[in-house]
């Protein structure tokens, strides 16, 4: 029954149905599942693209890096501006697990020890590794919050 539910609840979250009909089945999927919305990242901030031999390992570490058991998403930032602090990084990478569990093991797996050496060769190890925590929200959740606040009415639909 939860691995069709959590299936059921798969296919709505990538928008077949509207997302709207998917809140009605996510208390549910928090009992269950036990998820709370809150994923683990790592985040690789590189200072500089310019270290010889970047360009001809970034494809290899950027395969290595995906193919890390419990990958949930990835993404890269190039840096256009520093608009205060004398950090001067030039990208920013992040990996996104489920947990800090899986973040851990992730990186521990062959694939994990070979995208870490990869980064040291490509970075000669100017590069900064941080993992933190991440949540996010849709910006109509928000305001729906904010809302109700302003009329007075707490979490739980009570005044």
């Amino acid at each position: 029954m939860i691995v069709i539910f959590s299936s059921i609840y798969k296919f709505l979250i990538f928008g077949i149905i509207p997302r709207k009909i998917s809140y009605l089945f996510d208390f549910l999927y928090i009992d269950w599942q036990g998820y709370n919305g809150l994923m683990y990242k790592l985040i690789i901030l590189i200072e500089s693209t310019a270290t010889p031999g970047f360009h001809d390992i970034w494809p290899r570490f950027l395969h290595a890096a995906e193919n890390i058991p419990g990958l949930r998403r990835e993404s890269t930032s190039r840096i256009s501006q520093v608009l205060f602090g004398d950090a001067q990084y030039s990208l920013v990478h992040e990996l996104y697990f489920d947990t800090l569990p899986a973040l851990n093991a992730g990186l521990a797996s062959p694939y994990g020890k070979e995208a870490g050496k990869l980064l040291q060769d490509m970075t000669a190890g100017r590069v900064k590794l941080l993992i933190a925590d991440h949540s996010q929200d849709e910006l109509e959740n928000i305001r729906r919050y904010r809302k109700l606040e302003k009329d007075g009415i707490n979490q739980t639909g009570r005044a």
